[in-house]
């Protein structure tokens, strides 16, 4: 650890982004090569991956690239990694940050009343299979396979940081999307158990659960798809927040890098919140 508290002991080393051409993770993407680090953008996307990466380095100056690789698909993993250790030598860092929702794993009534009776299809009785799959697959697999791929390069060195995206649905599950709130616990719980399994071998696993900030499969649940107005949910969710707003993506770089840094190098297996304030807030 260096003497002066900064990040640059990132300065030079090599991050895997998954989803890294996603709203969010582009902007941490962004995040790392503004201290110097070798960003990766991993997307299943190879076009948008090297869109980023491209912008990247010539904005930072960093060496940057975009690979292809599909977070469910092992053998696309172990390619993407070839490629990366090809073109930068070993991986340090890792952020696993492709996820979502989708609307096939929802429920329009946020719950059961008497009057819902005759049309219980709304509820959880009707929500699809095939989305439960979808989110889990996509949330937790999505975690798991990229981390047996590229950790591998840590383990070997005995050093190293995994940050996973978890989200404050994991604390407190919201009305509407059980899956994805059951996924994001999920993550909670591999992170503290891989940072246990790591952590002798120097590798720190930890993760940052985002508040409420709109992407592209949440934006259908907070504003009015014909209006552009806040729906009734994003006002609750607006008024839940002390802060009273949602984030905006580089509001997660100050956790990502701290959590990332040698400056955090005696925590492990946390999950920090990034809400302004929603997990503090009773509501009265």
């Amino acid at each position: 650890m260096t003497n002066k508290l900064s990040f640059n002991d990132l300065a030079g080393k090599v991050c895997v982004v998954t989803g890294g051409a996603g709203v969010i993770c582009s902007s941490m993407a962004r995040g790392l090569a503004s201290v110097g680090v070798k960003v990766v953008v991993s997307d299943r996307n190879q076009e948008n991956a090297e869109k980023v990466a491209f912008n990247l380095q010539k904005e930072f100056g960093v060496p940057c690239i975009g690979v292809v690789s599909d977070v469910l698909d092992k053998n696309s993993l172990i390619a993407a990694k070839e490629k990366i250790n090809k073109e930068f030598g070993k991986i340090d860092l890792l952020i696993n940050g492709a996820g979502g929702n989708s609307p096939k794993a929802t429920t329009p009534l946020e719950e059961i009343t008497d009057k819902d009776m005759d049309n219980l299809s709304k509820s959880f009785f009707g929500v699809e299979l095939e989305g439960f799959d979808f989110v889990f697959d996509l949330n937790f697999k999505g975690t798991l396979l990229p981390t047996m791929v590229f950790a591998e390069d840590m383990v070997k060195s005995q050093s190293g940081s995994i940050l996973n995206i978890s989200s404050m649905n994991s604390y407190r599950p919201l009305t509407k999307i059980p899956a994805y709130s059951a996924a994001k616990a999920a993550i909670n719980n591999f992170t503290q158990w891989l940072a246990v399994h790591f952590a002798k071998v120097n590798v720190r696993v930890n993760a940052i659960a985002p508040g409420f900030f709109v992407t592209g499969q949440n934006r259908f649940l907070l504003y009015d798809e014909k209006s552009g107005d806040l729906t009734a949910r994003g006002n609750k969710i607006i008024k839940g927040t002390p802060m009273g707003k949602f984030g905006e993506p580089q509001d997660l770089d100050g956790a990502t890098l701290f959590l990332l840094s040698e400056i955090s190098s005696f925590v492990t297996g946390i999950i920090i919140p990034v809400d302004g304030g929603f997990s503090a807030y009773s509501g009265v």
